[in-house]
């Protein structure tokens, strides 16, 4: 994998560039769809690619483990033949799937044991076979295993939580470098910098996997219920510790308005299941506001869906038309609201790397926000 830069805004740590796999290129900064199971939620493939455009999609590994398991995956070659997906897919560890379990986990310095939340079977996952489990994946960018701390962790206990997430980083880091991908294409290998709300301990996770020299680095555990400012705060810490020439990517991150916050701040990559999750629930993000499809008032407004929309749905349908396919319970609005929002996700960073260019990001985006935040 190669990261190159191709421009910066003068006003701040935005970064505009290129990730190469072999399985394509990346623009960043870049929104990636996650496809937990190995599918985006009631979007097609070819919709994905053609119509909302995304470049890079998410897998589980904690999901892909247990369902459909690791033998389907090798017999069939990997995910990406068994999904026929033919672009770049990055899989997270899992380990903020083993924390959201809360009751049915338990970490140790072995590693984490956890219980199916399908059948209560138990598993441990270790540094080690977490990543032979991303190689039988066969994700094109891989994580490191972790532990998520909640946002409201005390400094003893996240502390105590780095220390442990650092060590299996190291075991994780020595036995991915032994080992090989197994389907004739490379893998890159991303820690994870955690160390919850404190800048102490943030820093001291950066330092760490930073001299580890890996590809890429991610940041984890923040929007698990810190304040969203605490959050920014974070990201502004890490900024000059983590190597320029090397992309970053922000887990699990957000809102519209999050996006364009990070990106300010030198974030490169984002994943979130916010735009397909709040499409089913009936909410729609556009570049002047969000909508609630359910709303009595788009009853009888016959106007195209989002008028500004990059979507081949925000035009083909109507705001009625929508709202009465959700009032009626129709698959088909999950559908159309998913698909709407996931290219406007898409628009956001792409409408970012144009501004970066143009070298007028940060007065864009501050106009940006302030719509985005607008309930229509």
């Amino acid at each position: 994998m190669k990261f190159k830069i191709l421009g910066t805004d003068p006003a701040g740590n935005a970064r505009r560039g290129v990730i190469t796999t072999d399985h394509g290129e990346i623009q960043t900064p870049i929104f990636m769809p996650v496809g937990t199971v190995g599918s985006v939620k009631g979007v097609y493939h070819r919709d994905l690619k053609e119509d909302i455009g995304a470049q890079i999609i998410l897998g589980n590994t904690y999901h892909l483990y247990l369902r459909p398991g690791l033998d389907t995956l090798y017999r069939a070659g990997g995910l990406h033949k068994f999904i026929n997906w033919d672009r770049p897919i990055l899989t997270d560890s899992g380990g903020f799937q083993v924390f959201s379990l809360s009751q049915m986990r338990k970490f140790s310095e072995e590693g984490c044991t956890f219980r199916s939340h399908i059948d209560g079977s138990k598993h441990l996952f270790t540094p080690e076979n977490n990543v032979d489990t991303q190689r039988i994946i066969g994700a094109d960018i891989v994580m490191a295993l972790d532990e998520c701390t909640p946002g409201d962790a005390d400094h003893e206990y996240a502390a105590k939580s780095l220390k442990m997430t650092q060590k299996w980083l190291e075991r994780g880091i020595a036995h991915f470098d032994a080992t090989e991908p197994l389907y004739g294409y490379s893998q890159a290998f991303f820690p994870i910098v955690q160390g919850c709300v404190y800048p102490d301990l943030r820093v001291r996770a950066a330092e760490h996997a930073v001299a580890l020299e890996r590809e890429g680095y991610a940041i984890g555990g923040l929007s698990v219920g810190e304040p969203t400012e605490v959050m920014y705060e974070m990201i502004e810490v890490l900024h000059p510790i983590l190597p320029k020439n090397r992309p970053r990517y922000l887990m699990g991150v957000g809102t519209p308005e999050n996006l364009l916050e990070g990106i300010d701040r030198g974030i490169d990559m984002f994943d979130c299941v916010m735009p397909t999750r709040n499409g089913r629930n009936g909410m729609l993000f556009t570049w002047e506001g969000r909508i609630n499809m359910r709303n009595k008032k788009w009853e009888n407004d016959f106007s195209p869906i989002d008028e500004n929309g990059t979507s081949f749905v925000d035009k083909f349908y109507t705001k009625s038309y929508l709202r009465h396919l959700f009032v009626a319970s129709e698959m088909l609005a999950a559908q159309i609201a998913s698909e709407h929002n996931l290219a406007f996700y898409l628009d956001v960073v792409a409408q970012a790397r144009k501004h970066i260019e143009a070298g007028d990001f940060h007065a864009w985006k501050e106009a940006a926000v302030k719509k985005l935040q607008n309930r229509l």
